[in-house]
C-alpha cells in the first residue's frame, strides 16, 4: 500500500475522470481515442498517476 502512495496512483476510468473534471463516458472516449497518453490500460483496468496527469494538462496549456 505504501508504494502506491509513493507512486501516487490513480486507479480506474471514473478515478481518472474525477481527477480531470470530466464524466466516466468523456474519459473513456478520450483514453479509447488516445487524448490521454498518461493513461495506461492494466488487465481490464487504467491507470495513470497523478504527477503525470498534472504534466501533460500544464503541457496542454503552453502549447495553446
Amino acid at each position: 500500500m505504501t508504494e502506491a502512495k509513493e507512486l501516487d496512483l490513480i486507479w480506474g476510468v471514473g478515478a481518472i475522470g474525477k481527477e480531470i473534471g470530466r464524466s466516466y463516458q468523456a474519459t473513456y472516449h478520450m483514453i479509447q481515442a488516445g487524448h490521454l497518453p498518461p493513461v495506461r490500460q492494466v488487465g481490464q483496468r487504467y491507470v495513470a498517476s497523478r504527477k503525470a496527469l498534472i504534466e501533460f494538462f500544464h503541457g496542454q496549456e503552453t502549447a495553446a
